[in-house]
Order: structure tokens, then sequence, then C-alpha cells
């Protein structure tokens, strides 16, 4: 067993309300039924210290609105997770929360307890965006959450964007993003809107007036261009940071680390194997196992999420990962695409551009489908 440190991800699956573009797993918030999560949740994460042996180098509350629970709540959780994974005051502590309903008493609770990271569903600053959103903040409300969580002692704050929503025009992008670095953000995540399936987009979508595909894809590329120019760097897909701010947590998914997750829908990746929780309160209260999802962390996979990032796939990194470096028809291939702006060499590798995140789903395939990857990702699965 690997005593390494991991990424400790705690989802909190409490929500006001569903909006109507999220698939997340998420529940309508009671005083009890908060109360009994909060048990259970301190109690899980007790166990599993036990069971793994293992410390935390980060710790992400997600959600769901995990600022619903309220700060008493939410200390309790810090406090038993900093304790029980060993998480040390150099590890990086994030909270997620909503805009609205937060106290500057809020951030100065979770900043004293440990947390030294907050995440902000601001979305967009056009008030007619985000009640298209379905979101109960306004954009005054955003400005007032970063401003008192910055004067909570929270440097490292982060704004999420959202980006090809429903009346969105280049000049509102443009102000969304000038109100985060005007607000003191250190890091943006900027998504394209992805209209998922159960959602009540999904079910409303010939009524949705969206931008068409060329559309958002200038949408992105106007923000990658905007965020850039107000010293936010890109380093992947779709987070950008100022230097030294980039997301430790997330960035060990992308790069194949190992990270435990707890909660309805919590997925994990430890000792080589997947496994999750199934999304719904009732199971993960009575104390039930996850599901085994099989194993993990073979060439494909990881090529797949060291994509994602700007950084991109180098041939060091997977030598010291797999004993080979990128396999050459592989190289060949990210060659082809150069022309087109897509793809861009390293000095021991390959990345995606900006235009070629747009594409990543399909590069990414034509680019593991040479013969010699499929041998390495066969090799690594048998253990050869």
């Amino acid at each position: 067993m690997s005593s390494g440190g991991i990424g400790l991800y705690l989802h909190v699956p409490f929500c006001a309300g569903k909006c109507p573009y999220c698939d997340f797993y998420s529940v309508r918030a009671t005083e009890a039924a908060m109360d009994d999560y909060t048990d259970c949740l301190v109690r899980r994460v007790r166990e599993a210290a036990e069971r793994t042996g293992r410390r935390a180098d980060t710790l992400y509350l997600g959600g769901g609105t995990p600022s619903l629970l309220g700060a008493a709540r939410l200390c309790r959780i810090l406090g038993a997770a900093r304790e029980s994974f060993s998480i040390g005051e150099s590890a990086e502590v994030t909270v997620e929360a909503n805009p609205g309903e937060l106290s500057a008493g809020f951030f100065r609770e979770i900043r004293a307890a440990g947390a030294n990271r907050v995440s902000l569903g601001v979305q967009s600053t056009d008030d007619g965006e985000l009640r298209l959103l379905g979101r109960r903040h306004t954009a005054r409300d955003a400005a007032r959450a970063a401003e008192d969580a910055r004067e909570a002692g929270f440097a490292n704050l982060s704004l999420d964007l959202m980006l090809a929503v429903q009346g969105q025009t280049p000049q509102s992008l443009a102000r969304s993003v000038e109100f985060c670095a005007r607000a003191g953000a250190a890091h943006v995540s900027a998504y394209l809107l992805q209209i998922e399936p159960r959602t009540a987009y999904w079910k409303n979508r010939a009524q949705l007036r969206l931008p068409d595909e060329d559309g958002a894809a200038r949408l992105y590329l106007l923000a990658c261009s905007e965020l850039e120019k107000r010293g936010f760097r890109q380093y992947e897909i779709s987070n950008f940071a100022r230097p030294g701010f980039e997301g430790r947590h997330n960035l060990n998914y992308w790069r194949c680390g190992e990270y435990l997750g707890l909660g309805p829908s919590a997925h994990s990746f430890l000792d080589g194997k997947r496994f999750h929780f199934p999304r719904g309160m009732a199971a993960f209260l009575r104390g039930d196992p996850p599901e085994q999802d099989g194993p993990g962390g073979d060439f494909e996979e990881y090529a797949m999420l060291k994509l994602r990032l700007a950084e991109g796939l180098s041939d060091a990194g997977c030598r010291a990962r797999f004993g080979h470096p990128i396999p050459e028809p592989m190289k060949r291939a990210a060659r082809r695409y150069g022309p087109n702006g897509w793809v861009a060499p390293t000095a021991d590798g390959f990345r995606l551009t900006p235009a070629g995140f747009l594409l990543s789903d399909a590069l990414t395939v034509e680019l593991l489908q040479a013969e010699p990857a499929r041998t390495a990702r066969r090799s690594v699965r048998s253990g050869s």
C-alpha cells in the first residue's frame, strides 16, 4: 500500500434548489438532513483514514452547495478531515460556496478552521443571464461575497464562469471576465455550458436560445484571450490562474494522481483501483461500501487526462510512469494537426492549443488510435 499524500474530496449534496442545467447529485436541504449528513460524513472520514492509513495533501469540499451547511457544520467536517488525514498547514483546503446568503462571519469562521481557498459559483455578472441560468444571486451579491472572502484572509479566491449561456454576448462575457480581475480572483474556472440528460435544460432544449457551435467556440476563445490579458494563465481546458494559484486538487486528478472521494456520487482512485459511491443519500447514511469500477491509471487514461492540461504530454512523464516515451506514431499524428493550429510542440512532447481544446475529445481519440499506442495500453493493463 502506498503511503504518499492523496487528494481528499468530500461531497456535500445539498442545494437550495436545482439549477436547470445542473446534473450533479444534490437534494433539498433541511436542518435535520444536514445534521444527520454532517454526523455521517465526519464518522466516515475517520473510518476511511483509519482504513487507508493515508495522509492528504489537498482537501476539497464540493457539491451541491457546501456553504448551505453553515459555518458550524463545515468547521466540524474540516476539523475531522484535517485531524484524520494529517492535513498540514501547507495543504490546499477548498470550500465551494454560492454568493447570496453568505455573511462575512461565515468566511472568517471557515478560514479559522483551516480553509484557505474559496471557490465561488459566480457564473455570470449579467443579472439577465443569471436569471436564465436559474441562479439565486445577483452580480452585486457576487461582488460582496468576493470582498468578504478576501477580507477574511482568502488570498486564494477562485471564481466560476459559464460560457455560451442564453443571452451571452462577447460584451457581457468580457464584463464578467473584467469583474473577476477587479474582484481579486487568483483563479477562474470558465466552463462551456453542456446540456446534460436528466436536467431541465435537456427537457426544454428546443426552446433554449443558445449560440450555435461556432458562436460557442468564439466565446470560449474570447474568454481565453481576455483572461490571459488580465494575467490569468490557462493551465487546463477550462481553468486559468495567476502564477502559483493553479488548483492543486484538480491538478492531481489531471495528472492521474490518487484521490479519495466520500459522499453520494463521489469517485475515488486508490492503489490502482477506481470505485464510487452511488447517487443516493440512504445508502451512504447506512454506511454501505462504494461500488468497484475496476483498475485505473493505464496509458490511455493518463494520456487523455494530460492532454486536458496546457503542459500536454511529455516523454519524461511517460517514461517516469510507464517506462517508455510517447509512442512515435502519436507524435507523428500530433504533428499533422500543427498546421491547423490545434496542436503545438513542447520540449519533449506536444500539447493542445486553446483552439485544439475545443476539439479535445475527437483529437485525443485520433491520437490514441495509433497501433503502438494501443499496444502500450494492452501492456500496461496486463502488467507486462
